[in-house]
């Protein structure tokens, strides 16, 4: 378990290396929109595969997430990379903000069931 806890923060740490990189001016367009679309999946609640489906929910944050990172990486120039490591390394080591957590995910389901309400209102 501990194994575990330990990558899972490094891939949280790659995560906010890919948001640092996705705001440098300097990027390139591709690796920019690569980048903030990486990001946004890797902290956004909502995966393409629910975490509580077993093996296959944490399969994909294990599989997508890194290999978006990898890529964004090998299109980002390395002086772009070094000072985005450096402001990612600080902010890792900030503390996590659970209500911050709590309130996007009742943003998140607000959405949701107002999506399905506009659904079922027009469609029911």
């Amino acid at each position: 378990m501990r194994g575990l806890r330990a990558r899972l923060h490094a891939l949280k740490r790659q995560a906010l290396l890919v948001w640092f990189v996705a705001r440098h001016p300097r990027l390139p367009w591709p690796a920019r929109l690569l980048a903030m679309a990486v990001a946004a999946y890797a902290f956004s609640p909502i995966d393409l595969i629910p975490d509580f489906i077993p093996v296959l929910g944490w399969l994909d944050d294990l599989l997508i997430v890194p290999l978006g990172v990898a890529l964004v990486l090998a299109m980002t120039p390395v002086d772009v990379r070094e000072e985005a490591r450096v402001q990612a390394e600080a902010a890792s080591d900030k503390p996590v903000s659970r209500t911050a957590m709590l309130v996007i995910a009742a943003i998140w389901l607000a959405l949701l069931l107002a999506l399905g309400w506009a659904a079922w209102r027009r469609y029911g």
